[in-house]
């Protein structure tokens, strides 16, 4: 029994889909490959932004508990 011919929605290949084929069904083995870490992936995140994150956190945190337990007024 033939394996069935798909089309890749990437690069709009025919490809076998095959059992065990690692990634997407609809992509062929090419572009289901894992891409390799690039420097974005390995950022690190400095002072400045973990201090934004850490005020915008706060200020949902804020907003949340306003919301929840402000009671009926």
């Amino acid at each position: 029994m033939p394996f069935p011919i798909k089309t890749c929605a990437v690069c709009e290949e025919e490809f076998e889909l095959r059992p065990g084929k690692p990634g997407f069904s609809n992509r062929c083995p090419a572009c289901s490959a894992p891409e390799p870490d690039g420097e974005a992936a390995k950022r690190s995140v400095d002072a400045d932004e973990r201090r934004a994150a850490s005020e915008v956190n706060e200020a949902r945190r804020h907003a949340i508990r306003d919301l929840l337990y402000r009671g009926d007024r």
